[in-house]
């Protein structure tokens, strides 16, 4: 018995004996090994973008911008009510704008799909997707209501009119071909990973997230001033998703109408619109004047291979200014015609290349290759700007036959403002 308790005793002197020893090793260690110090000054930089969240928050924000949608149809073809497009906008732009903080939208997703189309590294997420497909399918059946009362970029300047004055017809068709070239140039960066220029330069983010800098200040600033007497100027001559649903909404299913019965032509509507999107009944003047056009017509059409062509190839030969945007040929340049900047400690982008342990050759190469693709990206965003202005002049010789005051199915954004100058009655129209 004495045994068994003398190894007792031993065993539990021992365990205290390592105890001991143990924490004189931590207040060892800890004298070895301070805490650090971050009284230094140091400042945590704020992040440009919004921090990520939980997937089912995406997945609501998914449900709340269809939810949006399905009113802002209801207030269009059942309520025929402007008043509750613009409550649901308004909706819109604290949520997506303020609360959301611009992103994620459909007008950037264009980017997102773009490169994981040509960047099989890149897998886009399932409500990326579905923010940038989901209005261009209710566009289909209802035309740009997406405009109307979800874009909170477009419910910002909507907000704004004041006192809006209307463009020739020759000014808004030349401008609205700003947005295919601005569509082009967003893709072919974002598709060779060069940048996203839509969310780069986007004119309303910095109030969004009450962060931008002072020249994004100054454009977001300059477009507001101008949205008070031209209407929503980025919606129509820069947005480049714009452009996608301009072409789905033309074979809208069913779209917003002036009258909801019977036109009594009263002219009231004609100048109630904006946008100048509100097309004139045709009269025998223009039918006589577009019958002459006919030989227009034809050489407009003989002309478009030749400005795909040509489109083409000055796009081609534009590669290699375009491709100096990307930051490894830009890199590579610059260690190729500088080689002295290796030696320069705050050139950031040169020292992080050398740490990275990637040799000169290999960055030459990659370089080259981004070009090749730069060479066959700007090729066809030639050949396509070709094609859009073909089209674009033979649109100016169409005859198409109207009888009542309508609005253009791809332009117009479904406000419903022309609703209110009808005087026929409200009830609801849907057919």
């Amino acid at each position: 018995m004495s045994t068994i308790k003398n190894r007792l005793n031993l065993w539990g002197n021992l365990i205290l004996v390592l105890c001991l020893t143990a924490w004189n090793a931590t207040s060892f260690a800890q004298q070895r090994f301070p805490k650090p110090d971050f009284e230094s000054g140091y400042v945590q930089p704020h992040p440009t973008t919004p921090e990520p969240r939980a997937l089912w928050l995406e997945y609501s924000d998914v449900l709340v911008l269809i939810i949006v949608l399905a009113l802002a149809a209801w207030f269009v073809f059942k309520r025929r009510s402007r008043r509750g497009i613009l409550w649901v906008s308004v909706f819109a732009l604290a949520y997506f704008g303020f609360y959301r903080e611009g992103c994620i939208c459909p007008i950037g997703s264009v980017q997102n799909v773009a490169l994981s189309l040509f960047q099989p590294e890149y897998v886009i997420s399932l409500t990326v997707l579905a923010f940038f497909i989901i209005p261009l399918i209710v566009s289909l059946f209802f035309g740009r209501i997406f405009c109307a009362a979800a874009c909170p970029l477009g419910a910002v300047q909507d907000l704004l009119v004041y006192n809006p004055i209307t463009l020739a017809p020759w000014v808004n068709k030349s401008l609205g071909l700003i947005p295919y070239l601005y569509l082009g140039l967003a893709v072919l960066f974002a598709a060779t990973g060069t940048d996203f220029l839509i969310c780069r330069y986007d004119p309303f983010v910095g109030f969004f997230r009450m962060d931008a800098s002072f020249l994004m200040i100054v454009l977001g600033v300059s477009f507001l001033l101008i949205g008070l007497f031209i209407a929503r100027p980025y919606c129509r001559f820069l947005c480049p998703y714009g452009v996608l649903l301009n072409w789905t909404s033309r074979f809208s299913k069913w779209h917003l109408t002036i009258t909801p019965a019977e036109c009594i032509d009263c002219k009231l509507c004609e100048n109630s619109c904006p946008f100048d999107v509100i097309e004139q009944p045709t009269t025998s003047q223009s039918i006589r004047k577009t019958k002459a056009d006919t030989r227009r017509f034809v050489t407009y059409a003989l002309m478009i291979p030749l400005l795909v062509g040509t489109g083409a190839y000055l796009g081609g030969k534009s590669h290699v200014f375009m491709s100096g945007a990307h930051p490894d040929v830009e890199l590579a340049e610059l260690l190729i015609t500088q080689p002295e900047v290796e030696n320069d400690p705050d050139n950031i982008d040169v020292q992080t290349f050398l740490a990275s342990g990637k040799t000169m050759p290999e960055l030459v190469e990659a370089a080259v290759n981004i070009r090749r693709e730069f060479y066959t990206g700007s090729a066809i965003l030639g050949g396509f700007l070709g094609l859009v202005l073909g089209f674009f002049l033979i649109n100016q010789v169409i005859f198409s036959t109207r009888e009542i005051y309508e609005p253009n199915k791809g332009n117009c954004f479904s406000c419903g403002r022309c609703m209110d100058y009808c005087p026929v009655g409200k009830e609801p129209f849907l057919t």
